[in-house]
């Protein structure tokens, strides 16, 4: 009598166990894939080569700041979120690269300990070697062939000395390139953003750091930045404290999402390109 032929359970299994173990690889090795096309330190010098090349005439360049931001938000807080929105405008632009987030900005005096450096958590370089450090970076993506850089910044505190820079390369490339400081971007929070949350019923929660506004767009970009029980804990907001005017603790993430896209449509407006 023959006995019926019984399915190799276990190789059945092991193919079953491979093909879920792949495709999230996969999809992973895709999404890496997407965002290497224009962050410029995933590529290597023949890829940006090529894509320059190829019509990629704009960088996205976005200057950050390492600051203490109360005792609820990290420290590299404007790091963050300028280099994902540097990415996100320079997916949509199209013929665009991020360049490296620029973390090292003028945050306050050393000695006396001044401004934010007040606080551990705070790293504060001088003005001449902040503006020294925008130019060089302006002229290594100009003499590559970017035809256009563009400085997007996350914190108020030097932008003097980031609009002097950019004048100062201007009138060294005399027309045969653009540096840009793209004010839209970040009056745009002030702006457009402060006032849909007025409208909201969030005029009284608004201030000048580590508020609503700033911690909501934490919380859209890298909630992991967001220490939520010290944040629901905080007694208010005070100097003391390092939070400058306003409430946090009404944040949500899906508030900061209405500030992000508010940033990367005024990005595009004024780059000329809407989505």
């Amino acid at each position: 009598m023959e006995i019926p032929r019984v399915p190799n359970l276990l190789s059945l299994r092991q193919r079953l166990c491979a093909a879920l173990l792949v495709a999230p690889l996969a999809l992973a090795a895709a999404r890496s894939a997407k965002a290497a096309s224009v962050e410029f330190s995933r590529l290597t010098w023949t890829e940006i080569q090529t894509q320059i090349r190829g019509g990629t005439d704009t960088i996205i360049v976005p200057v950050g700041g390492t600051e203490q931001s109360g005792p609820y938000i990290a420290v590299g807080k404007h790091n963050v979120r300028a280099e994902v929105q540097a990415q996100r405008i320079a997916q949509a632009l199209g013929h665009t690269l991020a360049a490296p987030v620029i973390a090292y900005v003028p945050e306050g005096g050393t000695d006396p300990r001044s401004s934010h450096m007040r606080f551990a958590g705070t790293i504060s370089i001088p003005p001449a070697v902040f503006e020294g450090v925008i130019e060089g970076a302006g002229e290594s993506f100009h003499v590559q062939g970017f035809r256009r850089v563009v400085f997007i910044a996350d914190h108020g505190g030097y932008l003097s000395y980031l609009k002097a820079a950019v004048a100062r390369l201007n009138n060294k490339w005399r027309g045969q390139g653009e540096a840009i400081y793209l004010a839209a971007y970040y009056d745009s929070i002030g702006s457009t953003y402060a006032q849909v949350l007025r409208q909201k019923g969030f005029g009284a929660d608004l201030g000048k750091h580590a508020d609503l506004s700033d911690t909501a767009l934490m919380l859209a970009i890298d909630p992991g930045m967001v220490r939520e029980e010290a944040l629901r804990a905080a007694p208010l907001p005070g100097v003391a404290q390092g939070v400058y005017g306003g409430d946090p603790r009404p944040a949500t993430a899906d508030l900061g999402r209405i500030g992000t896209e508010i940033q990367v449509q005024a990005a595009l407006n004024a780059l000329g390109r809407s989505r």
